[in-house]
């Protein structure tokens, strides 16, 4: 008999014995809407226990308090006052985040991959047989192939003692998937303007400005907290809103302007904004004459960049966009022209977002009353420990040759460090994923499948049981942020704050904290001198004295607010000094020309559909983040799966009606696994779809959100890398519809 060969990483789906079991025999409380037992009265917070936190459920992080019910249980999440996050409200999301700690979904075990009866398999592991095993492959590795050879895929609060555990192991190979997929082009946009990157929250002044530019940018349906109240009290007050996107948002539909632009023409919009600035002597001449250079050069450069010359790229009406730069204008320098959040879009992101960081400089806002306003930040002190080892090399190696803008490690690079076609010296053979699906998050999916093939030791610290936790060869169930402590956050803001998170429960299974797992780690590593304290709150305790505080006072505050060392604004022809080549905004910058980069934005042209296929347009929705919370019963309660929105006019030709079921396929004949239903608006362009990202999960035991709706990510296969900085641009994707399912196997005869 033959025995069929399999490789040593397929896909191993984690059975019921060992999850979702466990919970059936041990329930909590039976689940129902509003986090309520359905015996349990609304709670009377004077008399409940709370505990501070701050939330897990997205990435603003804001602080409040977790409360107790009379049987001791978690029963609601409420707003710290005194956080500038989220001046004591929290978002749908947050108040939600009670249903991340009673998912009975979760992750219950550590689990360990092992090889029986001719196939894979997940079995059940101590604690201790699993970090041994993990130590001991680590070790293999670093006498192998030197330490660096280990690298940190992280998006979650406890990657900061991952981080630590990895750089006292000898290894800087440490990366954020939300850099090169999110964040970074924005940072190295306004890293060669002004100096400096933005970093969150965005230092924008949008409580007092004026005038607010959005572009591409979801407020209200992507639920920043103290961004979105800041941004309803300035629609109450009358600031005027320029909304530019191809959809009509919720922001949209509050807006002065709503500027329906064609996808991937955004930087002609930017250039002739600037033009009209410049040429109809609309910009703030003194704050350009005293804080910018280049300007003369940017004059020329868009010389040609006329309303008229942007409308046919753009298809906005030459009036409307010079309309819309006067509204800018009138209300300078209390204006802001927003960078956006998810930045990574067409592959010229960092060019776009110095447009943006340009048309700031000619409103004279940057630093300005209603503009943007100089954060500070409370530094963390570390915990007494050794200087780390140095490393042979680090991520720079790899990616600084190419993207020299590049401000941190980028995932995707670390990914091809891995692969086995990587012939250079610096090669990747393990790697720590920390609070990320990389298959979701990271786009082509095939090469990441191939890195994690060739890996010597994939381990997996997770809540949930995510497709990547498949192919791991240990899962560590971290439990979630209800439940344990974590590093002190330490947030820019108008003013330096510093909030605690600490457990309001104790952990449900036999589920840890990344700490707990970070320090375990390092003592079978023989590295317990980096983690010198015996428990975590001697560690926060300490950190918190050095900060002028103590856990004992933060456990009843929850959030601090320290003073200010600087001012929020320049004064009136105040000196100021950027960390440019020249000291000055860069309009013109030295920085890129001497990368070899083009030192001005230019446009360049896109690709467009092709007949009966529609560009891949993605976002959020306000009761989730992403596939983060697509399996949190009580968010689910709010929105179960995603839709696919489409154009009257293209439903017509189509003949699709609202809520039919249809499978998309892209460009490069990738078919969506699962099918969606349809949603017919006026709200989208006809050469476009829209859909929520974060659905269509294929693991069975996500059991409140297996196959509703589908995963758009698995449509994102054509990428286009910013030179500069490495950003992995996701939206030249296009889809057609197919109206039978494509996966229903042929009966035969």
């Amino acid at each position: 008999m033959s025995i069929k060969k399999t490789s040593r990483r397929d896909f191993i789906k984690i059975s019921a014995a060992g999850t979702a079991g466990l919970a059936l025999a041990n329930p909590v409380l039976n689940w129902v809407p509003g986090f309520l037992p359905k015996h349990e009265k609304p709670l009377d917070e004077s008399k409940a226990k709370r505990f501070p936190t701050f939330c897990e459920v997205c990435f603003w992080k804001c602080a409040g308090f977790t409360y107790l019910n009379n049987e001791g249980k978690i029963q609601k999440i409420i707003g710290n006052e005194d956080d500038p996050h989220s001046n004591g409200r929290f978002c749908p999301r947050g108040t939600g985040g009670v249903g991340m700690y009673y998912d009975n979904d979760r992750l219950k075990k550590p689990l360990m991959r092992v090889f029986e009866d001719g196939e894979n398999k997940f079995k059940e592991v101590s604690w201790e047989v699993a970090l041994d095993f993990i130590a001991d492959k680590m070790k293999v590795i670093a006498k192998d192939h030197g330490p660096e050879s280990m690298a940190l895929l992280y998006h979650a609060s406890s990657g900061s003692y991952f981080k630590h555990l990895l750089k006292a192991y000898g290894s800087k190979n440490i990366a954020k998937p939300s850099y090169a997929q999110c964040l970074g082009p924005r940072e190295a946009g306004f890293v060669a303007t002004y100096g400096a990157g933005i970093s969150s929250p965005e230092p924008t002044d949008v409580k007092n400005t004026k005038c607010l530019v959005l572009i591409g940018n979801h407020v209200g349906e992507n639920m920043h907290n103290g961004y979105v109240q800041e941004v309803s009290e300035a629609i109450d007050r009358g600031a005027s809103i320029i909304t530019v996107d191809p959809r009509f948002s919720t922001i949209a539909s509050k807006s002065k302007f709503w500027l329906p632009i064609k996808p991937a023409t955004d930087l002609a919009l930017l250039l002739s904004w600037i033009h009209v600035l410049i040429y109809d002597d609309l910009y703030d001449k003194k704050y350009v004459e005293q804080y910018a250079f280049g300007f003369d050069e940017l004059k020329a450069h868009v010389k040609n960049f006329t309303p008229e010359w942007a409308y046919t790229k753009t298809d906005i009406n030459p009036e409307d966009i010079r309309d819309s730069a006067y509204e800018m204008a009138k209300a300078a320098p209390a204006a802001i022209v927003h960078p956006g959040r998810h930045t990574t879009w067409y592959g010229d992101d960092t060019q776009r977002t110095r447009a943006i960081a340009i048309l700031n400089a000619l409103l004279g806002s940057y630093g300005k009353k209603g503009g943007w306003y100089f954060a500070e930040k409370k530094k963390v002190p570390q915990y007494p420990a050794p200087a780390y080892p140095h490393p042979q090399w680090t991520w720079k190696e790899i990616t600084r040759p190419t993207y020299k803008s590049a401000g941190t490690g980028l995932a995707n690079d670390l990914i091809k460090a891995s692969l086995p076609s990587n012939q250079s010296e610096h090669k990747i053979k393990g790697w720590l994923v920390v609070g990320t699906n990389l298959l979701s998050t990271i786009p082509d999916k095939n090469q990441t499948l191939a890195a994690i093939k060739n890996l010597e030791l994939m381990v997996v610290v997770d809540t949930m049981p995510m497709e990547i936790t498949g192919y791991a060869d240990i899962i560590l169930p971290e439990c979630t942020y209800l439940e344990r402590y974590d590093d002190i956050r330490s947030s820019q803001h108008r003013y330096p704050n510093i909030a605690l998170r600490m457990p309001a429960a104790e952990p449900r299974w036999d589920t840890k904290p990344g700490w707990w797992m970070a320090k375990e780690l390092a003592s079978r590593l023989k590295l317990g001198k980096y983690f010198r304290w015996e428990n975590v709150e001697e560690e926060l305790d300490w950190k918190f004295k050095q900060m002028g505080t103590s856990l004992e006072e933060m456990k009843k505050i929850g959030v601090k607010i320290f003073d200010k060392e600087k001012d929020l604004y320049l004064d009136e022809g105040e000196e100021h000094f950027f960390n440019t080549d020249t000291g000055k905004i860069e309009l013109y910058s030295l920085d890129l020309e001497a990368k070899g980069y083009d030192p001005m934005p230019k446009y360049t042209e896109h690709a467009q559909p092709d007949e009966n296929f529609y560009r891949l347009i993605y976002g959020r929705a306000p009761m989730h983040t992403f596939g983060r919370t697509s399996n949190n019963p009580n968010l689910v309660d709010l929105m179960e799966e995603n839709k696919v929105w489409v154009n009257p006019k293209v439903a017509k030709i189509w003949g699709l009606e609202p809520d039919q079921e249809v499978w998309l396929e892209n460009q490069d004949g990738v078919i969506s696994t699962f099918s969606i239903k349809v949603r017919v608006t006026e709200r989208i362009r006809h050469d476009s779809v829209y859909i929520i990202h974060g659905f269509g999960k294929s693991n069975k035991l996500l059991t409140n959100c297996y196959g509703k709706g589908i995963d758009d990510s698995e449509l994102i296969t054509r990428i286009k890398i910013d030179p500069i900085m490495g950003g992995t641009g996701m939206r030249e994707n296009f889809v057609t519809f197919l109206l039978e399912n494509p996966h229903k196997k042929e009966v035969k005869s």
